[in-house]
């Protein structure tokens, strides 16, 4: 596994056989907060609190969370939709034949290296132009980076269509045409468009039916497995987590607070606020409900006022004089598995039977 630095962080090296393509190191994303009339800056929210982790070539790693946690800020500051305060992206690019910072990159060299990342949106419909056919939506990639023949834009818009599971002779049909499904396929063949390495997925099926999440999971799956993609999965959904991550990173208020393969997670939970989020799974039988479970008391921490110590703390039912004093960092609590918590090594906390028993 990587290597620990004295900070808690990971180190960019080859880990279980497969080369790192993607590390953020320290990255933080600050939000200020102005007030008046010459909007002088009294604060900040700490949308995305110094974060370190790193995802491995052909992997799929789940950033999961509470809403409004950072996972979302943090995706788009990886993909330079949002300007990070400070921190290092680091990416193995083809294009750049090394690793480069996607931090510091700017103009003609980002540009270039978007090939090689695409990002998968949260709305099927409001991500897609209306006034556009799926010729033009799937094709524009296409456009911007040099295909100027529209017959060879047709004929690689008709691969990816076919790819997605959609009829090829659709694309000279709008966004209204189509169910909240095909247009999450529509967005996944605009990703694979230039033929990425990385693909962010931004809660790709949280406003999509049960079944047909399903159906958008498996494609997914099926597309890494054929093109051997790499998947930042954002979600707050644990069962769709489980199914489809190799590992999962779990966040609260801005940090990443535990990291372990998915497995793990889910049946040998390190920090006591990712056992309260595995405890509030809803369980499939009524009948097999855990009555002991634990429920999360008070309120989320306030990111633009985060309490001393441990930002869990107040809400913590294993916490000590510690825990409000020094915050803890993200150390290796077994193997491959890191947790932010002082108490982590001795603490035994209980998954639900229902993950354990998967």
């Amino acid at each position: 596994m990587a290597e620990e630095t004295t900070s808690g962080q990971e180190t960019t090296e080859s880990t279980n056989g497969a080369d790192v393509l993607l590390e953020v190191k320290g990255l933080t994303k600050f939000f200020p907060i102005q007030k008046g009339f010459l909007k002088r800056v009294v604060g900040n929210v700490r949308a995305v609190d110094d974060i370190s982790f790193h995802i491995l070539e052909g992997e799929t790693l789940g950033l999961v969370g509470e809403s409004g946690c950072g996972k979302t800020t943090a995706s788009r500051c990886i993909l330079r939709a949002i300007e990070p305060t400070g921190g290092e992206i680091l990416f193995k690019s083809e294009e750049a034949e090394g690793v480069v910072d996607i931090a510091s990159l700017g103009g003609g060299s980002l540009r270039a290296l978007r090939r090689e990342i695409q990002m998968i949106f949260q709305d099927p419909f409001a991500s897609l132009n209306p006034r556009m056919t799926l010729l033009d939506i799937v094709g524009e990639p296409l456009l911007v980076n040099g295909m100027k023949s529209r017959r060879e834009r047709a004929d690689r818009v008709a691969e990816l269509l076919r790819l997605v599971g959609l009829r090829p002779e659709y694309m000279r049909r709008f966004p209204h045409a189509f169910s909240g499904g095909e247009r999450q396929r529509i967005g996944i063949a605009r990703a694979l468009a230039l033929n990425p390495r990385l693909v962010v997925a931004d809660e790709p099926v949280s406003a999509l039916d049960v079944s047909v999440q399903a159906q958008v999971i498996n494609l997914m799956m099926d597309l890494q497995s054929e093109f051997g993609l790499t998947y930042l999965f954002v979600a707050h959904d644990l069962s769709v987590i489980r199914h489809i991550t190799n590992r999962v990173a779990v966040m609260y208020v801005g940090q990443i607070v535990e990291i372990a393969e998915t497995d793990e997670m889910f049946t040998n939970p390190k920090h006591p606020y990712t056992a309260a989020l595995l405890q509030a799974v809803p369980e499939p039988d009524p009948r097999a409900r855990n009555r002991d479970r634990e429920v999360i008391s008070g309120e989320v921490a306030n990111p633009a006022a985060p309490p001393s110590g441990c930002y869990f703390h107040p809400r913590c039912p294993y916490v000590q004089d510690v825990c409000r004093e020094v915050t803890p960092l993200l150390e290796e609590v077994g193997p491959g598995h890191m947790a932010a918590c002082h108490r982590a090594k001795e603490l035994n906390l209980v998954a639900p039977a229902s993950m354990v028993a998967r």
